[in-house]
């Protein structure tokens, strides 16, 4: 049995059982898939994205004040009386909430998502809690008493009055939800928001404009959040602040974090643990200890440190390992027609396609880079070389649009690009790599070198839940997979890109510059910890792609694989350009030497 089909066949077994369970335990499981509603978002939030909130419970509070008050303001009574049927009030209390939501969510996370470290999270608990109060003492929200009276979920004239009617619509929503969340993520756009997490900057060099997707990610979590503020006024029929105070945001993000908060189904998991381990807590404790009292949040402390210490990535992923012993992969999906991405025409050789006019670097006090200029064309191997702390990865960062000079000029194919984000220089037709390895090291090598075509799709977050995007998605593989085997690790496509060894995980690296079909390419050091016959391979590649048309800049220590590739070779020390020239001239100018042997007369090349 497949996983797929286990799945299936628990959701049916759930659907089943449903009308014969006890009303309380219906009960229990409709408030468990309110609770993994949020925390579906929370994983996307926090495990995949990287960006802990504690304020979600805030925006279960927009979704559940907002259908409130449209349901029982005489204010909205009037307005909507003889106009908009009863029955059809609170599917506009459900709009009326995602719109708010959708506004204060993108308006908080374009403010708090400028932050880093534990200010993001201090920051959430902040705004959590000034809306909590905020809700608290609003009049016309009924203040601290609450406003009730609000009436059932109708559809086609049937009530969803009790849970045991309201529950299999709360998840359905659930389930619906993830299968849209899983399809988001199986694509172009979910490749961009894993590499939020841990390589923004590696993201930003391959076109993803990692601010906007951040929001984006807030934002939909946020609606999340609010669709379950709206089911769940609807199950209560009534609404006060006290169910959305930082303690249940705590909880909220406990879920994600126990079920594994880089898991869809965790956040099902841990919404289950920690609700059922709630309600036996309060049952037993006052039992065992003859007294009264929140006996059961000591202990549900002290749970869930054991939980943390034992099971960092969570429970969902070790549950996924035990169970792979006994259930078959799922069945690799049909494959689509696979039509050509949009090809970029490569400049003719000799055209100049980067150039940096002037250049410099301060930090302080202290200039990294002096009035550097270099030149790049089509179709050439320049070379950027020079000891230790001459340099180069600042020099290397600034032409990348990884950091503004301050002064001077970088200009590709043309355009002048001082100022503006490396994203933009990914656009232009520019592809790096890295001095350290930036690779999504649980990923696989396709889906890493995948994301570097970011830019050649255009499908959007809509269509990719919908999973409109498969052919689309097919071409950019096709891509990936072409750009793989080019780079000669066709076998190691399908593996975690951290299995591999980090000489091929330089040229992973490679494959996924070449994968967003760049005129300039930019290397940091790629012959790093290659042995002799990848070398070799690495360097047929590299002239292939010289006389395919293709700039190539690298930046590397290794002198013999330098001087036997490169067409010209600009040489730093002390952050200012001591030498430009061809590979002969550079190794038998005296200032080089000097440089690197201490004044020594022997070449170069024969001293590697």
């Amino acid at each position: 049995m497949t996983r797929r089909a286990l799945t299936l066949l628990c959701v049916v077994a759930f659907a089943l059982c449903w009308p014969f369970l006890p009303e309380f335990t219906v009960t229990v499981f409709s408030y468990i898939g309110l609770y993994a509603l949020v925390a579906v978002g929370l994983v996307m939030l926090t495990g995949i994205g990287g960006m802990t909130s504690f304020g979600q419970a805030a925006f279960v509070a927009l979704g559940a004040y907002a259908t409130a008050w449209l349901c029982t303001s005489p204010m909205a009574a009037g307005a909507l009386g003889g106009v908009v049927a009863p029955a059809l009030v609170p599917w506009l209390g459900l709009l009326l909430g995602l719109v708010l939501t959708y506004v204060v969510a993108w308006a908080l996370g374009a403010i708090t998502l400028k932050l880093s470290g534990h200010y993001l999270p201090l920051c959430t608990i902040a705004w959590g809690l000034s809306l909590y109060y905020l809700f608290g003492n609003l009049d016309f929200l009924g203040g601290q008493t609450g406003m009730p009276g609000l009436p059932a979920l109708t559809i086609g004239g049937w009530s969803l009055a009790q849970p045991r009617a309201l529950g299999p619509l709360i998840w359905a929503v659930l389930l619906l939800a993830m299968w849209a969340l899983h399809n988001l993520l199986d694509s172009r756009e979910g490749r961009a928001i894993r590499a939020l997490k841990s390589g923004r900057v590696m993201a930003e060099s391959m076109g993803v404009d990692t601010a906007r997707y951040r929001v984006k990610v807030f934002v939909l979590a946020a609606l999340l959040a609010a669709v379950s503020g709206w089911l769940y006024a609807h199950m209560q029929r009534f609404v006060n602040p006290t169910p959305f105070n930082i303690n249940i945001g705590i909880e909220y993000l406990f879920m994600a974090v126990v079920g594994g908060s880089g898991y869809l189904w965790g956040a099902v998991l841990g919404a289950t643990l920690i609700t059922l381990l709630k309600e036996q807590l309060q049952d037993i404790l006052p039992k065992l200890l003859g007294a009264s009292g929140n006996f059961e949040v000591i202990v549900f402390g002290l749970l869930m440190l054991f939980v943390l210490q034992r099971f960092a990535e969570g429970l969902w992923p070790t549950l996924a390992r035990v169970s792979a012993r006994f259930l078959k992969p799922d069945p690799l999906p049909k494959g689509h027609a696979v039509s050509a991405l949009a090809a970029r025409s490569l400049p003719p050789a000799g055209e100049l396609l980067l150039e940096a006019d002037r250049v410099t670097k301060r930090f302080g006090g202290l200039v990294a880079n002096d009035a550097v200029a270099m030149t790049l064309k089509a179709g050439e191997v320049h070379a950027l070389i020079g000891p230790n702390g001459a340099g180069k990865s600042t020099f290397f960062n600034m032409i990348s649009g990884v950091d503004d000079p301050s002064e001077g000029e970088v200009r590709l194919l043309g355009e002048a690009m001082t100022g503006k984000p490396s994203r933009d220089f990914a656009a232009r037709g520019l592809g790096r790599t890295f001095q350290h390895v930036r690779l999504l090291g649980n990923r696989s090598v396709l889906e890493n070198v995948a994301l570097g075509a970011h830019r050649r799709g255009h499908v959007g977050w809509i269509r990719s839940m919908l999973r409109l995007d498969r052919a689309e998605e097919a071409a950019l593989l096709a891509e990936a997979r072409r750009q793989i085997e080019r780079c000669g690790l066709g076998a190691h496509a399908d593996a975690p890109a951290a299995s591999l060894a980090l000489g091929q995980q330089r040229v992973v690296e490679i494959a996924r510059a070449l994968a967003g079909q760049p005129a300039a390419l930019l290397l940091d050091e790629p012959a790093a910890g290659l042995r002799h016959l990848e070398k070799q391979a690495l360097a047929e590649l590299l002239s292939q792609l010289r006389a395919e048309g293709l700039g190539i800049l690298v930046v590397e220590h290794d002198m013999e694989f330098v001087m036997n590739l490169a067409d010209r070779i600009t040489v730093l020390e002390f952050g200012a350009v001591i030498a430009e020239g061809t590979p002969a001239e550079v190794q038998v100018d005296p200032r080089v030497l000097d440089a690197y042997l201490g004044g020594s007369e022997e070449p170069m090349a024969e001293a590697a």
